[in-house]
């Protein structure tokens, strides 16, 4: 799957144009997805040196993205558009409801859940059945 990811708010606590500390995680499950074959596409409203300073952060995390404010590999990013028309799935804390935890959002694109499938499969314990805990699968560590 094509998935957009934004990069404040998102990735790191909103502290634009500066870079904010990382959220909790959210390298480390973005990287899993990677490792499970999903494409990740930065996309930002940063540009120029301030989006350069986003993909370095992200990079020396050990973090590359398919694509950065384009659709496509080498693809000029053009003129700014609100949306990334490859991408099968956004992640975005300006989406209605806030932005999950990483924990949450890996399982819900993991298992190709709906927030409402995640909310429900954490109701009735069925979420997580591995003995090992979400973390530890995670990092791989456990």
């Amino acid at each position: 799957m094509t998935i957009a990811v934004d990069f404040d708010g998102t990735i790191v606590e909103h502290e634009y144009p500066y870079i904010g500390k990382e959220i909790p995680f959210a390298i480390t499950a973005l990287k899993k997805l990677q490792a499970e074959r999903h494409l990740l596409i930065l996309w930002s409203v940063r540009e120029g040196d301030l989006l350069d300073e986003a993909v370095a952060f992200c990079r020396k995390r050990g973090l590359e993205f398919y694509a950065v404010n384009s659709n496509h590999p080498g693809e000029a990013a053009g003129e700014a558009t609100p949306y990334c028309r490859n991408a099968a799935l956004y992640i975005d804390d300006r989406s209605l409801g806030g932005l999950p935890d990483w924990g949450a959002i890996y399982e819900m694109v993991h298992n190709g859940w709906t927030y409402d499938q995640y909310l429900e499969a954490m109701r009735s314990g069925t979420a997580r059945p591995q003995k090992k805990s979400f973390w530890q699968r995670l990092t791989g560590r456990g």
